[in-house]
């Protein structure tokens, strides 16, 4: 969850690591530090931003060509000056930036405190450090063997990255089940969470594969080991990452580009995957792996967040068009119950950054039952990517938001391909109806591009509710998990409380919300069960709650029943999602501007839930 940034070159390291920060900062921003090696390790760091770290330094000299540097997602201790990182060691000879958590570390710090150690934070990441130097000093051994031998000793995730007062021409970083990228420029290296803060600068990169230690130096070399001290060749990558896809681009915020960018991004989810003149789909990542498709006994879906409701669509489309059940578990559940996997089951694991922690461990669980795990992520080289035996990126490019909006679209649009291309080989569909979708999902960016037309409508509608105070969502079918992800983008970046709810079940509790301060937002779309959701609306009005309908362009049904109405042009009932997620991601955008709410970085959220 938080971001890493190291730098050794012969260019000032401070600006470099403080723009890095930015990049990272949808990674965590509860804290941030710095250190500078100039003779001595200079440290800077404080709770909050990285603007409030860019403050606490004005007058610095900030000198030196190495530091690392973070912006922290709290887990082990509250976010505060203390907590913020990096961290010494004993005799702040050595210092230490940490993504990730040390379950062990309670037992580890017992027995350094026992030996003298004083700890100056509540963190796990603080344990590390002393350690390292405790095992260096006493088992008289160099610091990368020391960093090698500690890192046998710990239980959970990390990925670090240290500096050493006597050792002022290298850098050492490791991982295990946390990201870490490092970009090689002309005798400098840069490190990082991810490539947002290097591709300014080099597009060679090396992703480290867990539990491998590294080490860079001003001479250009590099040099892994495994913590089993195995020699690792280095695998040297050309990052396809844009400078400008990491930029606003002129936009008040990320989430509204991304929102914006998506007519691209679906596109691009589809581009050389997709010809509907000769009724073809190719999915080239998953082309070995079809026949077992075809044969699976069924389908488990494996994700978490928004990636979760993605997978609800995927179950509709799968059941129906390729006739394959299909079950759909929250990773962070899965993993931690005894699940019935069968060899001929197929496990879909989806992740915006292919780092979730928990839907990685859902991976590797159902690998060890012997099912074939496909991968759907977003980030080229990310850790599911490479556990997985095969799988499609999403091609999305990056989504900077904390909230995911292009990410979904794409998901969905992926999965949609996915379907289709099963269902067409098994012969679940006919071919008319095949041809018939295919023609629908070329349309569907120019669609998507109109949807965004309602931009000022959907202002004006958040300026009246932009003060309620609870939300709920209705859909069925295929609408039923778009009312879940419009509930959601509306809580996490407003903070106003909001429930999604397939529409039948309202009877069943959530109708004793309902009053006259109640908003109501229905997907009441002509495709699917419109007749019964009418009844829904009906429902909703006996008991004064506000509608706002999204209806399918020309609707005067429903116009006539709701309070207010989002038109959104006609699509299968299968892509609704698809089009219909545009307002609904507006309506969560502009309510939460209105409030005054960071929408790119809300509070206690990061990007990357690379953390239990």
């Amino acid at each position: 969850m938080c971001g890493i940034v190291g730098y050794i070159g012969s260019r000032k390291a401070s600006p470099i690591l403080l723009k890095g920060l930015h990049r990272l900062e949808y990674r965590g921003y509860d804290s941030a530090g710095m250190c500078l090696l100039n003779g001595k390790i200079e440290m800077f760091k404080t709770h909050g931003k990285v603007s409030d770290l860019e403050n606490e330094i004005q007058g610095e000299s900030l000198e030196g060509t190495i530091g690392i540097a973070h912006t922290r997602w709290a887990t082990h201790g509250e976010p505060n000056d203390a907590n913020a990182h990096p961290h010494f060691s004993q005799t702040k000879k050595l210092a230490i930036i940490h993504n990730g958590i040390i379950e062990n570390y309670s037992t580890l710090k017992e027995e350094l405190q026992n030996r003298g150690y004083e700890f100056k934070s509540d963190t796990d990441t603080e344990v590390l450090i002393h350690l390292i130097e405790d095992i260096q000093i006493n088992e008289k051994v160099d610091l990368v063997e020391a960093i090698r031998i500690t890192l046998n000793q710990v239980f959970g995730a990390y990925a670090i990255v240290v500096l050493s007062e006597d050792h002022p021409d290298m850098l050492i970083a490791a991982k295990k089940g946390s990201p870490l990228v490092i970009g090689i420029g002309e005798n400098e290296f840069f490190i990082a969470s991810d490539a947002a803060p290097i591709v300014e600068y080099t597009k060679n990169v090396v992703y480290l594969n867990d539990e491998e230690v590294a080490t860079v130096n001003r001479k250009g070399n590099l040099r892994i080991k495994t913590i089993k001290n195995q020699e690792k060749t280095p695998y040297v990558q050309k990052l396809e990452l844009q400078l400008s896809a990491i930029e606003k681009g002129g936009y008040p915020h990320f989430m509204l580009k991304e929102i914006y960018e998506q007519p691209r991004s679906i596109k691009d989810s589809m581009r050389g995957r997709l010809n509907s003149s000769k009724g073809i789909v190719s999915l080239g990542g998953i082309i070995e792996y079809e026949q077992k498709f075809i044969n699976a006994r069924r389908i488990i879906i494996v994700a978490c967040g928004t990636s979760w409701h993605a997978g609800l669509v995927a179950e509709y489309m799968f059941e129906e068009l390729a006739r394959i059940p299909v079950e759909v578990e929250y990773a962070s559940e899965f993993r931690y119950r005894d699940p019935v996997i069968y060899e001929d089951d197929i496990v879909i694991a989806i992740s915006q950054s292919g780092e979730t922690a928990d839907t990685l461990a859902a991976v590797e669980l159902a690998k060890s039952k012997g099912a074939t795990i496909i991968g759907i992520c977003n980030v080229v080289g990310s850790s599911i990517a490479r556990a997985t035996h095969a799988g499609s990126y999403t091609h999305a490019g990056p989504e900077i938001g904390v909230a995911s909006t292009k990410a979904f679209t794409a998901q969905v649009t992926l999965l949609a391909l996915m379907a289709l291309s099963i269902a067409d080989k098994k012969g679940a569909i006919s071919k008319s109806h095949f041809y018939q979708l295919l023609n629908e999902m070329e349309s569907l960016p120019g669609k998507v591009e109109q949807t965004l037309n309602i931009n000022d409508s959907i202002i004006k509608l958040s300026k009246i509710f932009y003060q309620a105070k609870n939300f709920l969502y209705l859909g069925r079918g295929y609408n039923f998990p778009l009312a879940l992800e419009g509930a959601l983008k509306l809580k996490e970046i407003s903070y106003i409380h909001a429930e999604g709810y397939p529409a039948a079940e309202m009877k069943h509790g959530p109708i004793a919300l309902i009053d006259k301060e109640m908003p109501v937002v229905v997907i009441a779309t002509r495709k699917g069960s419109y007749d019964k959701v009418l009844s829904n609306i009906e429902e909703v009005k006996a008991r004064k709650g506000i509608i706002i309908a999204v209806v399918s362009e020309g609707d005067q049904v429903v116009k006539k029943l709701a309070d207010y109405v989002i038109e959104i042009p006609e699509t299968d009932k299968i892509f609704v999602p698809i089009v219909a997620s545009i307002p609904l991601q507006l309506l969560s955008y502009h309510i939460a501007v209105l409030r005054g709410c960071n929408v790119d970085q809300p509070r206690n959220l990061a990007k990357s839930v690379t953390v239990e």
